[in-house]
Parts: structure tokens; C-alpha cells; sequence
């Protein structure tokens, strides 16, 4: 009888108890402020050059109507949604001039960045104008940049949107393998160059993935959104050297829209 009492008695502590706390954390979580607001940062894969339809207010930015984020911002109907990704941004620039809508109200967070720390732009056009040799040089170069600099940049750059967005599920998305070996393409670049470009973006993708995860972000892969699609595959979401030139090796509106979008509306 005693022990019954006893085991009684307990049971009745420990549910008082649970029930209690339950109450202290469902009070407490009634009091925080959702995040449900959406911000867009990072580079031109971000803004959205190369989709077209750019947004005048934006100026050299080039944020595209058609770029993943607005798309996806039109199909969700965020409480807030500040598009600061810019063409040509490096992880200084971010930190710098993007960071600005994010704030403890900020539910989402998207971002592309590395490649410009890396030579993007300037690999491309090396390996465009002047020749096999030359090419995989630059492309060497940037891999050794990729491997021993950029994770620190990155780190800065996820820090601070920690910081400044504690709330926030972050996606970091990465970039597509320019080219399909062995394709359709018959001109341009050798195939050790595109095999070499390759190589770079499975490096900076393979950086960026690691650094995300340790920082607890999403890394959102487009590579097998865009397999099939690369340049040299007959139906290729990127474009090639074109005019105007800016827009050479950035995805297309469909890019953004079938490469792009679905990647990141699958993690956010």
C-alpha cells in the first residue's frame, strides 16, 4: 500500500511537473515573433542575370523578374520579401551592401556567392580568348584560391547572417557544371578546358556545402536539375559566349525556372 502511495504520488510530481514546463515553453514560444519574412542574397546567379526582364530600379544589379527568388517570392507570398543579390557581388560586397532587410523577423534566407571570389568572370573569359594552355592555368589558379582562401570569406559571410538573422533558415545554393563532355558541341573550348571548368565548380560547390553545413544551413545542389542542360548538351539552360557579354555562362530564363527555382523551393 505504501508503495503504491508512493509510486502515486511520484507519477503526480513528475505530470504536475511536465505539465508545467510545458506550459513555461509554450508561453515562452507564444511570445517570440514568427519569422516569416524572405531575403535574397548573393551574385549575378542570384539576381538573376541572364533571364532577362531586368528590374530598372536595380541598375547594374540586373535582378531579373524571372530569377529564382522573385519567382519563388511570387508563388509564396512571403510577409516580406528584399532582393539585394547583385551581379558581379563578391562576399565582401554582401557583407558590405546586402545585409541591410535582415533582422530577427527574417524567416528565409537565400544565397549564391564564391564564384567571383574565385575569378569567375576572369577564368571564363582566359579560357575563352586565349587558348588550352592558358585556360587551364587560370583554371588551376582558381581552384587553389577555392581550396585554401574562399572558406574563410564564406565563413564571414555566414556569420554575419547568423547574426543578424538568428531566426532564419538559410539555403545556400550552388552552381551548375558549365559543360557535358563528349557533347554536342563542335567548336570553342577543348574538352580539356570544359573537363577543367568542370573540375572548378565541383571544388567551389564542394567548399560551399561543407562551410554551409557547419554553419547548420541547407547547401541546395542544381547539378541534377541542370543535367542535361549544361552547354554542349543540345538544350542548354546556360548561355554561352553572347551578347551582351555579361550575361555569357549565366543561366537562362528557363535556367532559372526549371535549374534554379525547384532546387530551392524544395530546401526552403
Amino acid at each position: 500500500m505504501r508503495l503504491s502511495r508512493f509510486a502515486a504520488l511520484t507519477s503526480a510530481f513528475f505530470v504536475t511537473t511536465a505539465l508545467a514546463l510545458t506550459g513555461a515553453s509554450a508561453a515562452a514560444s507564444a511570445q517570440l515573433p514568427t519569422a516569416t519574412g524572405y531575403v535574397a542574397l548573393g551574385d549575378s546567379y542570384s539576381s538573376g542575370v541572364g533571364a532577362g526582364s531586368y528590374d530598372s530600379a536595380s541598375g547594374s544589379c540586373k535582378r531579373s523578374t524571372k530569377a529564382y527568388p522573385a519567382l519563388w517570392a511570387a508563388a509564396h507570398s512571403p510577409s516580406s520579401f528584399q532582393f539585394t543579390a547583385c551581379s558581379g557581388a563578391r562576399t565582401g560586397d554582401v557583407l558590405s551592401s546586402q545585409l541591410g532587410p535582415l533582422n530577427s523577423s527574417t524567416g528565409l534566407v537565400s544565397i549564391s556567392i564564391g564564384g567571383n571570389d574565385a575569378g569567375f568572370a576572369d577564368t571564363m573569359t582566359t579560357c575563352a580568348l586565349q587558348g588550352e594552355s592558358a585556360c587551364l592555368a587560370r583554371v588551376a589558379q582558381a581552384r587553389t584560391y577555392i581550396a585554401n582562401t574562399l572558406p574563410g570569406r564564406l565563413d564571414g559571410v555566414y556569420n554575419a547572417i547568423s547574426q543578424k538573422a538568428p531566426a532564419a533558415r538559410v539555403v545556400v545554393l550552388g552552381y551548375p557544371r558549365f559543360y557535358k563532355l563528349r557533347g554536342t558541341c563542335i567548336a570553342g573550348l577543348s574538352e580539356k578546358s570544359r573537363a577543367a571548368i568542370n573540375a572548378a565548380a565541383d571544388d567551389i560547390n564542394g567548399v560551399t556545402a561543407k562551410r554551409a553545413a557547419d554553419h547548420g544551413f541547407t547547401f541546395a545542389d542544381v547539378n541534377a536539375t541542370f543535367s542535361g542542360h549544361e552547354l554542349c548538351s543540345g538544350s542548354a539552360w546556360l548561355h554561352s559566349v553572347t551578347f551582351p557579354v555579361l550575361e555569357s555562362y549565366h543561366p537562362t530564363a528557363a535556367g532559372q525556372s526549371g535549374g534554379y527555382l525547384p532546387v530551392f523551393a524544395s530546401a526552403a
